[in-house]
């Protein structure tokens, strides 16, 4: 994998010594994500859907503080917790069709500030504005290709 092409892209490899194991690296961070704890029950780093959450939540607390700076109003922190589930389509009371959402995703705010009640609820519904969350919202078109070793 050339340079230019790591700048514009995440690499993500597994060996065979370590499968549950894989190594990713976007632009000059290495990361790991672990999957060993389905079988051991060990865990040496995030899972999956941890790096779909933490996406998530980063970008909800930086909208959310970029939002608060350009309004002068005084938010001195941000936290989102993050759950993810599985809920049976039939028992998904916000799903707007009930056939294709079987994975939900609570986030839970708390605002640090001397905000009022208005710019409390103003920054809740900023918070679902984060473009990681529009692109989760709206789904994601994925293209595999094949390149030869």
């Amino acid at each position: 994998m050339t340079s230019n092409e790591l700048e514009e892209g995440v690499l993500v490899s597994a060996d065979s010594t370590a499968p549950m194991v894989a190594n990713i690296r976007a632009g000059a961070q290495d990361m790991v994500m672990d999957e060993t704890s389905v079988l051991t029950g060990m865990k040496t780093g995030p899972d999956p859907y941890d790096y779909i959450l933490s996406a998530l939540g980063a970008c909800t607390v930086i909208t959310l503080h970029m939002y608060a700076q350009r309004k002068g109003w005084p938010l001195q922190r941000a936290e989102v917790l993050l759950r993810h589930g599985r809920v049976h389509p039939k028992d998904c009371e916000n799903c707007e069709d009930n056939v294709s959402k079987l994975t939900q995703v609570t986030k839970q705010l708390r605002l640090v500030g001397d905000l009022t009640p208005e710019q409390r609820k103003r920054l809740k519904l900023i918070s679902t504005k984060c473009p990681v969350q529009k692109t989760l919202e709206t789904g994601v078109s994925i293209i595999t290709e094949m390149e030869e070793a």
